[in-house]
């Protein structure tokens, strides 16, 4: 059916009904835009600072809240969330990023660049430990190339 209004007399004096069919097509188009969009944007919001993680062949664990994040970028700068934390200042930022929630209670993920020394990754880890960060886990990238 054409669109329009629908009229089967002809003349001045025909009464014209409106079309009573819902086009849908543009809906499904715009739903669609919206749907790549949400797909391509989605994977950008898990954390801001860009880090190059290591490989590894271990599996994910699983996560019943969210965690605090704390990453180690490249240059060695250390951020919790995406707010980067002064030399020495880990604690107060720490205890301004959990939220009242103590440490020991909430899990702390690390991410740490991959070009970094091991003893500063070890030592984030460390003053984490001290501040009774117990629970620490490391993200790597997922690799199926073993060593």
């Amino acid at each position: 059916m054409a669109m329009g209004v629908h009229s089967h007399k002809r003349g001045r004096n025909a009464k014209r009904a409106p079309m009573a069919e819902i086009n849908v097509t543009p809906l499904v188009d715009v739903m669609l835009v919206l749907l790549i969009i949400f797909m391509v944007t989605a994977p950008l919001l898990t954390a801001g600072v860009p880090v190059d993680l290591p490989d590894s062949r271990a599996n994910a664990l699983p996560q019943d809240e969210e965690p605090l994040n704390v990453s180690i970028a490249g240059d060695g700068t250390i951020y919790v969330g995406e707010s980067a934390v002064p030399q020495g200042d880990l604690g107060a930022a720490l205890a301004t990023a959990s939220e009242g929630v103590a440490c020991s209670e909430r899990e702390v993920v690390l991410r740490a660049d991959k070009t970094l020394d091991y003893g500063r990754v070890m030592g984030v880890m460390g003053e984490l430990n001290r501040m009774g960060c117990n629970s620490i886990s490391l993200v790597t990238n997922s690799s199926s190339d073993s060593i």
